[in-house]
This record gives structure tokens, sequence and C-alpha cells, in this order.
């Protein structure tokens, strides 16, 4: 039976580090800012939106909700952004995606200020990520590379497949596998051979958003199976990417979900809004 990764408890020394730090940032005068922006009533943008506030309230950073209502335009959004891009106050700007179809997610992101873009989205911090010379990194993938990490197993050397090329997610994961000199096969709705690919993974991670996609056959005997899903099963239960209870049987290691990556992209989010207050500090 594989290990069970646990992403709460890594999660929480996460946020414990976080919390020192805002405290020693505090000590100095300098309080730390998140704007969280919200467009619509989506039932899943609002619990992760919940989620994030807790998160600030419980570390001590600052949080500021801006909830707009669906109708609102993309040249009122646009205007709101500017705004937080130019408070002092604010360190952080996140823009819960997904937007209103009448929004253009590509506008609003690139309209974040680069040092402000705390989910790393914005093209500059891609381009950064693609050369290694970051400032942050998108939060869920860099959650995951702790929670393979914490296995103690060296990723330099392994056999690391990616299911999902997202930009969100899929791409900037294969990328922060390569630079711990993993060889990295990125996987999609195209490749044809999913089964056999899969297989070969000494690391795989699962982030294609469909329920138990991943089953046992899929996997090698002791893999890291690292599952970014976040869906619902047929009988409405929440559960991953992966078939958990019948890959647990051939995996080394594996996430849960729920318990796995969710804990970890808050924490990380939470680590690049301190991040940017001490870079926004230092610019002063």
């Amino acid at each position: 039976m594989a290990k069970i990764i646990d992403g709460k408890k890594i999660s929480d020394d996460i946020k414990e580090t976080v919390k020192q730090e805002v405290l020693a940032l505090n000590s100095k005068g300098i309080l730390v800012g998140l704007a969280v922006v919200i467009v619509g009533d989506n039932q899943a943008s609002r619990v992760y939106v919940n989620s994030k506030k807790k998160a600030c309230e419980t570390l001590g950073i600052h949080s500021t909700e801006y909830a707009l209502k669906a109708e609102t335009s993309q040249a009122e959004l646009l205007e709101l952004v500017d705004e937080l891009n130019n408070n002092p106050d604010i360190n952080g700007i996140l823009v819960q995606l997904p937007l209103p179809s009448h929004i253009d997610e590509k506008k609003i992101i690139e309209s974040i200020s680069p040092i402000k873009d705390v989910d790393a989205f914005h093209a500059a911090n891609v381009g950064k990520i693609m050369i290694g010379d970051y400032d942050f990194l998108p939060c869920t993938p860099a959650g995951c590379m702790e929670l393979i990490r914490s296995t103690g197993v060296n990723i330099s050397g392994k056999t690391c497949v990616v299911v999902g090329r997202s930009n969100i997610v899929g791409k900037p994961m294969a990328m922060l596998l390569l630079h711990e000199s993993g060889t990295v096969t990125i996987c999609h709705s195209r490749t044809t051979n999913l089964t056999e690919m899969c297989k070969t993974a000494d690391i795989l991670v699962a982030a294609v958003g469909k329920a138990k996609i991943i089953t046992a056959e899929m996997v090698k005997e002791g893999a890291i199976v690292i599952d970014v899903g976040m869906n619902r099963d047929e009988n409405g239960k929440l559960c991953g990417d992966v078939d958990f209870d019948e890959v647990s049987k051939v995996a080394g290691y594996i996430t849960p979900v729920p318990g796995g990556v969710g804990p970890m992209t808050i924490a990380t989010l939470m680590k690049n809004t301190v991040i940017a207050a001490k870079m926004q500090e230092s610019m002063k």
C-alpha cells in the first residue's frame, strides 16, 4: 500500500513559517495586504475565496475582498485592477478565475502588475519560470513540488509524466520538474498511448479534471502519484483524477483528495504574498 502524502500537515508547516515572517515584517511597521477579486456567483470560486480569506486571517495578512456582480464590465474590472496596482497597501492581487464569458481573462491577467501577481499567471512571470529565474511560482505546481520533495525521493534523473497541459498547472508543473533535472513528458487529450506513457512514470502528476481517469493499470509500481484533480464521482462524492482506492495499492506515495494538493495551493499563495511584500519594500 502507498504511503499517503499529508498535504494538510505540510501546508501547516509552510503557513507557520509565513506567519513568523508576517510578524517579523509587522515589527518593522510593514503590513502585508492581499486583494481578492471575485466576479459573479460561481459556487466553487466562492469556496476558494473564503478559504483564502480564512488563511489570511490566521496568518496576519490583511485581506480585502472585492465581490463584483456578474454583469460587471471588462472596463470596470480593468479600472479596479489599475487602482489596486497603484495602492501601496496591497502587495498581492488575485482575480479569481473563471471570469464571466464577456470578460477576456488574458487581458485581466496581463493588467495585473507582475510584482503583485501572486498567482504567477502574468506573461512576465511565466517567462521567468521558463528560464528558472523567478520571483513567484504558480501556487498549485509549487505546492505539488513540495509534496514530491516531502517523500525524500530525488527528482533528478527520474521519469516524470504530467497529464494535463493547462497554463495554470500542467505547463508550469512540467517546467518545475525539468528545473530539478527530471525527464519530463506532458500528456493530454490527444495523447494516443496514455496508459503506456503513464506507466513509465516514477513521478506522475494528474491535472486533467476528469474523475478517476488514472487507474491502477496506468501506474508503475512504487511511483509517486500527485492528484491535482477536484471532481465529483457518480455518487456526488469529492474525488480526484486518480482512482485512489485502486492506485494506492500500486503506488509508493499518493496524495488524497481532499487533503493533498488543495491545502498546498493556499499555503503557497500566502507565501507568495509575503514574497511580494518584501520585494515591494526593497524597491522603495
